[in-house]
């Protein structure tokens, strides 16, 4: 067997890869450990930045994210029981769409289908080789036999802990990372939203996010000890505790019902340089971590594979190594923006472990320069409504 470009991993930043590839006439197949039902089982993160919605609409898969996506215009920032709007719009012309990573991956799964692109699904044992070389390629066990494929190239699409960052030589990498002293405890429900918009709130209980998938199904999520267990939370408690941390006005209109999942993610920033060895590209989470407070980790992935994408057409079309030469630069660069900014939001709405009164006020300070300063507001929305390409 052979391909021009094997992607290991079938989640939305492979997905993406193929379907750019696919448009400019490479062809790739994807390997993916797990199966179709279990991708989509799977629950993160949905606010897609304008660059993001951009390149779904260039593989032709964003007519269902147009019908049901939910355009936001701002977000809010809630603090000593107010609430403060940031009218991101406004600042910087630009809007975000919320509309779940789950959609955008069984929307990018149908196209590859229709397409009639080859996924192998429950790939196991998969191993990558002789990627230092112009000769790369793949092995893995499928029903029990042993396949081999050839290609140019390989991109490691596979996740933090994939197999395409593991086998790179440790001294060969650069590693960058920061654990938070805690989790976040989400909760979705099909119920309304509280807010049309996404709340962000700061409190000294500890920090809480009100957000949404749809017009009818709301996710939620509450600062939690990284010890800590969903068993601990029945969904009357995590309710209450959610009142507690809002305001007035957020609690009157807050409709609760029973948990569809509930689940506890702990919070890291991770960055591994370089994202290219050879033959072997990283992109999306095999190469960094955000934490989700800046809601970049989707998007990180569709610059990265944008940038990959345009890379390999290059040298493809134009017999140019200029763009795979200079890809992990170019990556790296907005990487790293990316994760200065959700530290920083982090860092700005969070309760860390011994926080004294001087951070805190530190932490209010910082909020009220947020809300009064046209400067600071234009900051705050042109990061998160995605820096440019």
């Amino acid at each position: 067997m052979r391909t021009q470009v094997a992607i290991i991993g079938g989640g939305p930043a492979g997905l993406l890869l193929g379907q750019l590839l696919h448009r400019y006439g490479i062809d790739n197949v994807i390997f993916e450990r797990k199966d179709r039902d279990y991708i989509l089982g799977r629950i993160r993160a949905g606010v897609l930045e304008q660059g993001t919605v951009g390149l779904l609409e260039e593989v032709g898969v964003a007519e269902r994210l147009h019908h049901d996506g939910l355009i936001h215009h701002g977000i809010e920032l809630a603090f000593n029981g107010a609430r403060h709007r940031i009218d991101m719009t406004q600042a910087t012309g630009k809007t975000v769409t919320v509309y779940g990573q789950t959609e955008v991956t069984r929307d990018l799964m149908d196209a590859r289908i229709k397409a009639g692109l080859t996924t192998v699904y429950d790939a196991g044992d998969v191993s990558l080789h002789d990627f230092a070389s112009g000769q790369p390629w793949v092995r893995y066990v499928k029903d029990g036999t042993t396949h081999e494929i050839a290609c140019d190239f390989i991109a490691g699409c596979d996740g933090f802990h994939g197999v395409s960052r593991q086998s790179v030589r440790p001294d060969a990498l650069k590693l960058f990372e920061r654990v938070y002293p805690f989790g976040w405890l989400g909760l979705l429900s099909e119920t309304p939203p509280v807010s049309p918009e996404l709340i962000y709130n700061n409190h000294e209980r500890g920090f809480a996010l009100c957000s949404m998938r749809s017009a009818h199904r709301s996710r939620y999520y509450l600062q939690c000890k990284l010890d800590d267990h969903v068993d601990n939370w029945p969904d009357d408690k995590f309710w209450e505790e959610l009142k507690r941390r809002l305001d007035q006005e957020a609690v009157d209109h807050l409709v609760t019902g029973p948990s569809i999942e509930k689940s506890i993610a702990p919070l890291r920033s991770f960055v591994a340089e370089p994202m290219r060895f050879g033959r072997l590209f990283l992109a999306g989470d095999a190469a960094h971590i955000v934490p989700p407070t800046g809601a970049k980790g989707l998007n990180l992935a569709a610059s990265d594979v944008h940038y990959l994408s345009i890379a390999l057409r290059e040298f493809y079309a134009d017999k140019s190594s200029a763009g795979i030469d200079d890809y992990s630069r170019r990556a790296l660069s907005r990487v790293w923006k990316a994760e200065r900014f959700s530290w920083w939001m982090t860092s700005m709405l969070h309760r860390f472990p011994g926080t004294d009164e001087f951070s805190s006020r530190i932490q209010i300070a910082e909020l009220n320069y947020l809300i009064e300063s046209d400067a600071a507001k234009m900051s705050l929305s042109e990061n998160y409504v995605g820096l440019p390409y």
